[in-house]
């Protein structure tokens, strides 16, 4: 029964391996980090999670000071 186990496992890794080369693996990968557009999109990412952290905290401040003057 282990040994079926095995064949399974190794042909689901041969099978997932070939889905990974035909999707365009490493190569698409280095090609999108070298002409910047994996970077450009990460940096917008981030900038938009700041971007609504900083809403948040400040609706938390103001908040905290409506509370603290009644």
């Amino acid at each position: 029964m282990t040994i079926l186990t095995l064949i399974i496992a190794i042909i689901a890794l041969v099978i997932a391996i070939l889905a990974y080369q035909r999707a365009g693996g490493i190569e698409e990968l280095k090609r999108q980090i070298e002409a910047g557009s994996l970077r450009e999109k990460t940096a917008d990412l981030l900038a938009r999670i700041e971007k609504k952290l900083r809403k948040e905290e400040s609706i938390e401040n103001s908040e905290e000071k409506q509370e603290k003057d009644i």
